[in-house]
Formats: C-alpha cells, structure tokens, sequence
C-alpha cells in the first residue's frame, strides 16, 4: 500500500505540471510524452490472472511427487498393520499315519490354537491330539478318542517385560509419525520449488512488459524525431540516436520473450490435471501482482517456534530417537535368562459324553507342565547390541540438536533477508519517483530546446532499469517469504485467500 501511494502521488505531481506546449503552425512537432511517467501500468484482465492460489490449488491435490509423499504414510500403515500381525491368532494342525502288512504302526493328528497376549509376552494356547497305533511312543500316546488341553506359555525371565513383537509393534506406531513428517517435508519441497519458479515467471513476464513498453516509447520518439528532422525543427542525427535506441531495446525484447517462454515451460512442470496429465501454462496467462505481505513480529514468533519444536526434520528425529529407545529398552531385556514355563489342563477328547468318569475331566490332577532355561555366561553378544544401540541414540541426539539450531538460525538468516528487501523496496519506490521527475524534468526542457534526444533516452532507460530492479526486489522478496516459511517447517501459517491485491 506505502508503494503504491508513492507512485500515485508522482502520477499527481505529473499531472499538475504539464508540458510546455509549443504555438501551433506548420510542421508542428509531434509531442514526447512518455507512458513511463505513469505509475501504474493499464489494469489487468482478471479472467486471464494465473494467482499463486491458483497453483497452489494443483500442485497439492494433483502434483505426482505430492501423491508419490502420500505413499509414505499408507506403507508406514501398512507396515505397522504387518507389525500387528505377530498378535493374531494362529490354527495349526498336523497329521500322519503309517499303515503296513496289516498293522497301524501310528495314526497321529495334532491341532493347536495359539492366541498371543499383549501383557507379559504370553501365549494362550488349546489343542486336541490324537496319537494312537501300535507304535506310538507310550508318553505320547492318547486315548483312542484323544486328548484336549488348554495352556498358557508363560516368560518369566528374558521376554516378560518386552519381547521381540511388542517392540516391533511400538516401533512401527513411532514409523508412522516419522513417515507423516517425511510426507510434510517433501510436500513443502515441492511448493518451495513451485513458489519460486512462480515468481521466477512474474520477473520474466515483467521484464517482457516493461521492454516492450520501452521500444513503444522509443518507436513513438524516433517517429516524432524523423518527422521534426524532416521539418527542419531538429537535427537529422537526433533520428538517427533514437532509432538505435529502438533497435536496442528491440534486441533486449526478443531475449526477454524466449526467457518467457522458458519461465513458463518450467512453471509448467508443475502443473497437473486430476487424471495425471501435465497442463501447459496458456501464453495469455498472467501472473497476480505481488502481495507483499510483511511478517510481523507475532507472525515470526510463530515461525520460531514451528522451526524449533515441530519442524517435520525434527520431528523425524524424535521418531528415530523414540524408535532407538525402544530398541534399547529389548536389548536390555535379552540380558536376562530364557525361563520360558508352559502348562495345559488337560481333557479327555470326548469329555462331553456323561459316562466318562470326573478324574478324566479338566482338572488340576490332569496337567502337562514344561520349563525351559538357558543363560549365556558371559553375555558377549547381547551387551554389544545394547552398547551398539546407546551409542546410536546419542549420535541422533547430536544431530537433533545441531539440526535444531541450524534450522533456527536458517529461520533468523531468511527474516534479516526479508526485512532489508522490504527497506530495499521503499528506498526503491523512492528512487523511482525521483528518477521520473527527472524524466519529465528533461522532456520539458527538451520540449525547450534546451536538451537532446540522447539525455532523454538515457534517462528513460534508467527508469526503465530502476523499475526492472523494482520487479526483480518484488520477485526476491516473495521469493524469500516462500524461504521463511520452509525453513520454518511450513508452508504458510493459514490459507491464502484466493483473492488479488
């Protein structure tokens, strides 16, 4: 707004000091005003604006590397489902038989239910066997009618606190935290890209309006020059001078045009329809006018603190350290001896029929009871693991914390910047006003015969160049906002609203 109230107030300066206008006659010269003395240029078609909102619209609903980020979640999901999958149920059963010269050497049929439990690493578990013949091994053999149990394997040393599954399962809900940063983090490339290419285009296309405007003006002034030389009013070589001004700003035209083109090809990569097929930017289209929306202080607080306490690489970082003390937390656990005891109640199989006598039944006095020990002596292996593991949770604490302060410094570096563009911009504005007094300053006095084509020329192609500049600011400026912004872990504080300035 400051801007534009100083160009507005040269525009009136402009108007309540008109030319000298010369006595009408024969041959009267044809005027040198300038459109360079306006400050603002013609108003733009709105239907042909392409906005950043406009952008920002396709590239996160439909840019490829933004689907291709969304990936990183559902494995992450996917993952923690397969994690899941050590708790289910499991059915087995298994049967042989051997039937030879007349004789049943065995006929056995084992089934097993077993159902992990989430507290204590505990397993419960039914069966039904049924191992008869002439054959059989007596300490297996059931009744003709089986044997059902049901049982519970129970660790009471290594495994009861956390076992291999509990901890892979507590791992892999940190994955999807770490996966949902990584998402964020990739999405915010994009955009960082895409918001600079953006702007990279609105320079080129200004660039092509303000050279274009210029060899207009030239062309008008070479053509009044011709006419006045041809009248005798003013020297033959002045039309010569302005027609190389023509000629040279026509060359800088023809440059700028295929540094549009070329603006808008890479603007276009990242333009993509809801079917995943790439867009080309139209040549009509137009880039918004820059917003130029300055961070407050309350604005940057924000900022500092997404960039030091929830920007997606630290966040990423406390998963990993999170996922590491977990890890360290098992190995602790592998120091302790395997006692694995393991007990079923057991039943005859057709302990439904009423005649079979109680002592058959489910009872404390029908039990299998097994128990297992193993402790290795020196322990070599397991306090490797868990050296190894410590010192990996103190390497990724080293890097949280130095990712930490340069991603905060980052942040500070990209506001210093900001904030010496937003007072390059004023001191710019400034300039330009002042140089355009000038111009119009030596068009009055050219209008005199107190100046030469050359001196105006020079002075319009400073203004030309000092605006170029502004246009190049203006780009930087919103450019380096995109900066803060990423650095900061976001993309903006709150939605765009999809209107112009």
């Amino acid at each position: 707004m400051l801007f534009g109230l100083l160009l507005r107030a040269v525009g009136v300066q402009a108007q309540l000091n008109p030319l000298p206008v010369r006595p009408p006659g024969i041959g009267a010269p044809v005027p040198l005003q300038t459109r360079q003395l306006a400050a603002d240029g013609p108003a733009t078609d709105t239907a042909r604006v392409f906005s950043l909102q406009d952008l920002a619209d396709l590239v996160f609903v439909n840019h490829p590397v933004v689907k291709q980020a969304a990936l990183l979640s559902a494995d992450a999901q996917a993952q923690m489902q397969q994690a899941r999958g050590s708790f289910d149920p499991k059915l087995g059963s298994g049967f042989d038989r051997k039937l030879f010269g007349g004789t049943d050497y065995y006929n056995l049929w084992g089934n097993e239910l077993k159902v992990p439990l989430w507290p204590g690493g505990i397993d419960l578990k039914a069966s039904y066997d049924r191992m008869v013949g002439t054959y059989v091994n007596p300490e297996h053999r059931t009744p003709l009618n089986g044997l059902a149990g049901v049982g519970l394997s129970v660790p009471l040393g290594q495994g009861l606190l956390i076992d291999a599954r509990r901890s892979t399962l507590r791992q892999a809900r940190i994955l999807v935290t770490a996966a949902e940063a990584d998402k964020v983090k990739q999405i915010n490339e994009v955009w960082l890209q895409a918001a600079k290419d953006y702007w990279n285009w609105y320079y080129a296309y200004q660039q092509s309006v303000l050279i274009q405007e210029g060899v207009d003006l030239a062309n008008t002034r070479f053509q009044a020059t011709s006419r006045r030389a041809i009248l005798g009013d003013q020297a033959p070589i002045d039309s010569v001078e302005a027609r190389i001004t023509v000629q040279d700003r026509l060359v800088q035209s023809e440059q700028l045009q295929v540094e549009l083109q070329n603006a808008r090809l890479v603007l276009s990569n990242h333009l993509w329809n809801k079917d995943a097929q790439p867009l080309e930017l139209p040549t009509y289209a137009v880039p918004q006018v820059p917003r130029l929306n300055a961070v407050n202080t309350t604005q940057f607080a924000q900022l500092r603190d997404l960039a030091s306490n929830r920007h997606p690489t630290l966040i990423k970082l406390d998963a990993k350290i999170r996922q590491l003390g977990i890890e360290e937390r098992y190995q602790r656990e592998m120091l302790k001896p395997v006692i694995n005891v393991t007990g079923s109640l057991l039943s005859r199989g057709d302990f439904y029929r009423s005649e079979i006598p109680g002592y058959y039944d489910i009872g404390w006095d029908n039990y299998k009871l097994g128990v297992d020990f193993a402790f290795p002596l020196f322990l070599r292996k397991e306090r490797g693991k868990l050296q190894q593991v410590r010192l990996k949770v103190l390497d990724v604490t080293l890097e949280q914390q130095q990712s930490r302060r340069t991603i905060v410094n980052q942040v500070n570096a990209v506001y210093n910047t900001l904030k010496a563009y937003e007072r390059q911009l004023t001191v710019q504005a400034q300039t330009i006003a002042n140089q355009r007094t000038l111009l119009q300053a030596e068009l009055q006095k050219f209008e005199l015969g107190e100046s030469t084509i050359f001196l105006v020329n020079n002075r319009e192609t400073k203004l030309i160049d000092l605006r170029l500049k502004q246009e190049s600011m203006r780009a930087s400026y919103e450019k380096t906002l995109a900066e803060l912004y990423y650095y900061a872990g976001t993309y903006t504080l709150e939605a765009e609203p999809n209107t112009e300035r």
